[in-house]
């Protein structure tokens, strides 16, 4: 039986980018792009891609040079598209394809190219036990991206199962599960070995706002790592082994888009502990990925292999500085 790297379970969907070439403007304290009800509005371009966390994730791991699996429901009407990318990418799909309407997203894009993304689930959200096959999770490390519905139950199982089977779990649950709470998510975040969040993301999730009331809240639900972005500002991962907290910033650069940074940023972060063990290195590995996929369009279409990534590091210095907390 194949042994994989990591299974990464999570959404595949098929993506419009929309380019508005419309301005950002400011609403109630918070950036909006504005559209009149009832009108006609001509666009500057349009760009077809697959997307979804899981997919995303999948692409990353794969050419990082890990042995991939993905695992999802997708649907008959839509699904071609995706097959034909996974394997392209050496990516195994060890889910089910049902008669549910795959998932898409319309993700609209400013002139500050901010995007705003309007998704339909589809499919995704109907991954049920049934549709497993056991046979097929030999693999070292799981990577849960969001998913909700009769797969997000599915994922708690699979929590259980790697717990008893001795796989490591990665985590990047959405704002949409973060908001409902540790609670929520205890099923899956108690068997968690990292979880991935940006800040506002960890504050809601946490329910504190003190970035190390954060960590240390999250610490406690199970994570043994914790990982916080937030944009152009510093990351932080926090090592609850060491009882180390590393912050590093992110370089200066001019951004395309930002549609699948934080996938590549996760992805990268997790195939770098997989490949090294070591947090500085993986923090290299995650910002270098995330910083070449918002050069460019689309979520995939710059994602870094390994050695291009060392290449990268190697030119571009990234200070990590490291403190007990």
């Amino acid at each position: 039986m194949k042994r994989y790297d990591i299974i990464t379970v999570g959404s595949g969907v098929v993506d419009i980018f929309i380019y508005t070439g419309l301005h950002e403007s400011v609403a109630k304290g918070k950036k909006v792009m504005c559209y009149p009800i009832g009108g006609k509005i001509a666009v500057n371009k349009i760009h077809y891609d697959i997307g979804g966390g899981g997919t995303n994730t999948a692409v990353s791991f794969s050419r990082l040079g890990n042995k991939v699996a993905y695992l999802s429901k997708l649907g008959e009407d839509n699904c071609k598209k995706i097959l034909d990318l996974l394997k392209k990418e050496k990516i195994d799909f060890i889910g089910k394809v049902g008669k549910e309407f795959n998932g898409f997203s319309a993700i609209l894009d400013s002139k500050e190219h901010h995007r705003t993304i309007f998704t339909y689930k589809g499919s995704n959200d109907f991954l049920g036990k049934n549709d497993l096959d056991l046979k097929k999770l030999n693999t070292k490390w799981f990577y849960f991206s969001s998913m909700l519905g009769k797969s997000f139950k599915t994922q708690q199982f699979l929590a259980s199962y790697a717990h008893k089977n001795k796989i490591k779990i990665a985590y990047n649950p959405s704002e949409y599960q973060a908001k409902k709470g540790i609670k929520y998510l205890k099923k899956i975040l108690k068997y968690t070995t990292i979880l991935i969040l940006n800040l506002e993301e960890a504050q809601l999730l946490s329910r504190k706002k003190n970035l190390i009331d954060v960590i240390k809240k999250l610490n406690a639900a199970g994570p043994k790592i914790v990982c916080i972005t937030n944009a152009s500002k510093p990351v932080f991962v926090y090592d609850g082994n060491t009882n180390l907290l590393y912050s590093a910033m992110p370089h200066d650069i001019k951004v395309a888009e930002t549609t699948g940074a934080g996938d590549a940023f996760a992805s990268s972060f997790v195939a770098g502990i997989i490949k090294t063990n070591s947090i500085e290195s993986s923090i290299k590995l995650a910002i270098t990925n995330s910083e070449s996929v918002i050069q460019h369009i689309g979520a995939k279409n710059k994602l870094l292999t390994l050695n291009e990534a060392k290449k990268k590091i190697k030119k571009k210095k990234i200070v990590i500085s490291k403190k007990s907390m």
